[in-house]
């Protein structure tokens, strides 16, 4: 059952993961909201935990920054795993004027310059779309628990430092925020016929002064994280 990237035991992860791509983040979550957390992976660094919440078995990890690195825990974690859901959480950068510092955005879809859905022969120009079930699970949940959220579009880059003006033109068309990984999760979910879900913070803006510490990054994103274990028990 192992892989080269991750070590866990058959039975050690459960049917619903949260990924983060900081694996610092991804044991601040275990260790502060989990009951009883037992780690299941270390390999590289990227560290994963199986624990319990509210009753309900989850499990948390570690996925890197960008495409090629989600791609790959999340196909394990599909394929050689079994998991049904993966719900991302972590930090964007804001592109549109109505997003602000520290405001929460549900993905409902991410376009994407990468080529990554070519060898599932997906066409140029697929965006693909977060699973309708968890979709609509956050969206109760954050009307539940007063846990504002924005829902809307992102664009997943490949490139951190961009050399062109595609984020004006983003802008333009409504896209909300502009992160690495998130059209890559529901690529592989799609092909997979499982689950996913994007939830993301603002840590900095685009068109806009300010930024989030690298501090708060790993762990100032509780509200967040409450929206997305509450969300991954209703699964």
């Amino acid at each position: 059952m192992a892989t080269p990237h991750n070590s866990a035991e058959p039975g050690a992860i459960a049917k619903t993961v949260l990924m983060s791509g900081d694996p610092l983040r991804a044991q601040y979550v275990a260790e502060t909201w989990l009951k009883n957390p037992v780690r299941f992976n270390a390999v590289r660094g990227m560290y994963g935990f199986t624990g319990e919440y509210k009753g309900v078995q989850l499990s948390v990890m570690g996925h890197g920054m960008g495409i090629p690195s989600i791609g790959i825990y999340s196909y394990e974690l599909y394929h050689h795993y079994d998991v049904d859901n993966i719900i991302r959480f972590g930090s964007a950068g804001g592109i549109s004027k109505t997003v602000n510092l520290m405001d929460v955005i549900i993905a409902s879809a991410a376009g994407t310059d990468s080529s990554f859905g070519f060898q599932y022969g997906f066409p140029k120009g697929y965006v693909p779309g977060a699973s309708p079930e968890l979709l609509e699970a956050a969206i109760r949940t954050s009307r539940e628990l007063n846990l504002p959220a924005r829902v809307g579009s992102v664009f997943t880059s490949d490139a951190f430092y961009r050399a062109d003006d595609g984020h004006a033109r983003m802008r333009r068309a409504g896209i909300l925020a502009c992160e690495m990984e998130c059209a890559g999760l529901y690529i592989n979910a799609a092909e997979a016929r499982k689950r996913a879900l994007t939830i993301v913070t603002i840590s900095d803006h685009l068109f806009k002064e300010g930024e989030v510490s690298p501090q708060d990054r790993q762990t100032g994103f509780n509200h967040m994280i409450e929206l997305a274990l509450n969300t991954a028990i209703k699964l």
